[in-house]
């Protein structure tokens, strides 16, 4: 249980609050797609709790809800609590239907799947240092960069009907944010991630929540 424990918090990435915080203040770098997988919350929600229009843009110091109707404080005095909101949803019963997935690296050794304590799934990849990180499935790049504690150099890819991948410890990214990518497509090389071990922490989530990728993924 102990070495289970060790291997989800060196490669699972930053463990998710219990609960979002009722507001969050957008820094240099966020965008609604890195919130939303910070805090395992549906970027199309967070633009819908706050008028956001579907250019998703947000702008650095704006003030942002991330608890819906429901969490929102008011200014009239109440003695009732507000209702906790969970910080993941569960998949959907049914899910989606998925994109034809491949995966993310040829070859390489399967340490996972990595659960973290706060239900979060991703695989761990093991290869060789700058081995190329592949798209898993055709989509638009919407995130490119390095403020998802634990992630290291990170890339998120939105998929069709509320799918994303999201691909860390990556050495160099070869692609921009608001890029339309093919599945298989070279989008990054593999970097070091703990130990200073050549790896990838790969994610699949449906509309915020993280599933295993291997329920997802070709069997080899």
């Amino acid at each position: 249980m102990l070495a289970v424990a060790v291997l989800a918090a060196a490669c699972g990435g930053e463990p998710r609050k219990s609960r979002p915080p009722e507001y969050y203040v957008v820094r240099s770098g966020d965008t609604l797609y890195s919130i939303g997988w910070r805090y395992g919350l549906d970027y199309k929600d967070i633009a819908r709790w706050n008028g956001i229009g579907r250019d998703y843009r947000i702008d650095v110091g704006q003030r942002l809800s991330l608890r819906g109707p429901a969490g929102t404080s008011s200014s009239k005095t109440s003695n009732a609590k507000p209702r906790p909101a969970p910080a993941t949803r569960p998949p959907p019963a049914v899910l989606p239907p998925a994109p034809p997935w491949t995966w993310p690296v040829d070859g390489g050794r399967v340490a996972g799947p990595v659960r973290q304590p706060s239900g979060g799934v991703g695989l761990r990849i093991d290869g060789t240092l700058g081995q190329p990180i592949l798209a898993a499935a055709e989509g638009k790049v919407v995130y490119t960069g390095s403020g998802l504690l634990g992630y290291g150099e990170v890339i998120i890819i939105n998929h069709a009907r509320g799918w994303l991948t999201a691909y860390g410890h990556n050495a160099s990214v070869l692609v921009r944010e608001g890029e339309t990518v093919q599945a298989g497509q070279r989008i990054a090389t593999m970097g070091l991630g703990t130990g200073q071990q050549p790896m990838l922490y790969f994610e699949i989530r449906i509309e915020g929540s993280p599933i295993d990728p291997l329920s997802q993924l070709p069997r080899r």
